[in-house]
């Protein structure tokens, strides 16, 4: 048992109707507020004019076209700007991770004297940043109730994991209903960013019986939950319980008293988005099992057992080889089954910039430290197994 040092200060409203209680909420930040959200999603569901209409009588400065795979320029520079010049109490988050994300980098930068990225990079720590309140319309990241983000700067070809204690929401509105009309794809893909989510943080040297089984039950919760999701995008049980499993996904909850997670497919698929723009749950889905299969050996042989028999429900009668090989396959037939692309060249990835994007993550995501470590050499054979 690793030590830890936990602290999570992010209300939580789940529940339908829930965000009838933004007013009380907000009150408590201040009048002048940010909204950012991305595309029309929002206006079509209606959740733009409620917002609106429950924050009449606050002074509303807008920041939209928030784009997935948030970018630094124009999104974080452009609402950097709107929080300083109209001094701003407080950012109103409504949309997907990307959103949040998005929001979190501009309110460390609002409260920076230097250019945001210094803080993105790591080359300064927020000293603090502007309260974050959130509405949630897609169930994937967990950036509701956890410290980080991921933004890109396309220029350079980086996206970066910016994490800071300073960016935890203040609150969290999370209503399933409104994640009703998330397209298949999106929901397919928010399951497996999720999947991923348990997977990294399972598959680590150091466990507890009771991390293992948070892992497993959200797995399981997340292919069966997920699998109802898309058969009827209405149904709001099948929706909480798939929203709740993601919100849990990266505030440290699964993981604590283990080893820490190097976040390999991630460290992988990060460069995959930034290079390509790609949806990062299809990424994920598309590297995982060709990861699986790569660090498959004698030492990582019972974790893939484990992992089998608990979450794929393999039988424990068979040789630990064939679970393990089996769990894997299993992996890769779950995300097929879901609609996800499961080869690169299917969105838009060929071999022409794999040895490119294998020296950036080998000298830019530590994946040396990860739990199987990976060389460049590993990199470029993973990305290869996944064209």
């Amino acid at each position: 048992m690793q030590n830890f040092d936990y602290h999570t200060p992010t209300r939580l409203i789940f529940g339908k109707g829930v965000v009838e209680k933004l007013p009380e909420v907000m009150a408590q930040f201040g009048k002048k507020i940010l909204l950012t959200y991305g595309g029309g999603s929002i206006k079509k569901i209606g959740l733009y004019q409620k917002v609106k209409e429950l924050l009449k009588d606050s002074e509303i400065i807008e920041l939209s076209g928030i784009q997935p795979n948030p970018k630094y320029n124009p999104s974080v520079l452009d609402g950097v700007k709107l929080c300083k010049e109209n001094n701003i109490d407080v950012i109103l988050a409504v949309g997907g991770g990307s959103v949040l994300d998005c929001s979190k980098a501009i309110a460390a930068g609002a409260c920076y004297d230097g250019e945001a990225w210094d803080l993105i990079s790591y080359k300064v720590k927020a000293q603090k940043a502007l309260p974050i309140v959130d509405i949630i319309t897609l169930a994937a990241t967990g950036s509701e109730y956890d410290c980080g983000g991921v933004i890109s700067r396309t220029e350079t070809n980086d996206k970066i994991g910016y994490m800071d204690p300073v960016l935890f929401p203040a609150v969290s509105f999370l209503d399933p209903e409104y994640t009703f009309t998330v397209s298949k794809k999106q929901t397919a893909a928010g399951i497996a960013d999720a999947m991923n989510h348990s997977i990294e943080q399972y598959f680590v040297e150091d466990t507890t019986l009771l991390n293992d089984g948070f892992c497993e039950s959200m797995l399981r919760s997340l292919m069966q939950n997920g699998r109802l999701c898309l058969d009827n995008p209405n149904d709001y049980t099948a929706r909480a319980e798939m929203m709740l499993a993601c919100t849990y996904g990266c505030n440290g909850i699964l993981s604590l008293g283990n080893s820490m997670s190097g976040w390999p497919c991630h460290g992988i698929e990060h460069a995959l988005s930034a290079y390509y723009d790609i949806t990062h749950g299809e990424g994920l889905a598309i590297i995982t099992p060709r990861w699986m299969k790569h660090i498959l050996n004698e030492r990582t042989l019972p974790r893939f057992v484990k992992y089998g028999i608990n979450v794929m429900g393999i039988s424990p009668t068979l040789p630990n080889q064939v679970i393990a090989e089996r769990a894997i396959d299993a992996t890769y037939d779950f995300f097929k089954s879901i609609g996800i692309p499961m080869h690169l060249r299917e969105v838009g990835i060929n071999e022409s910039r794999v040895d490119e994007m294998a020296h950036h993550i080998a000298v830019n995501e530590g994946l040396e430290n990860a739990y199987a470590p990976l060389t460049e050499k590993d990199i470029k054979e993973i990305l290869m197994a996944s064209l």
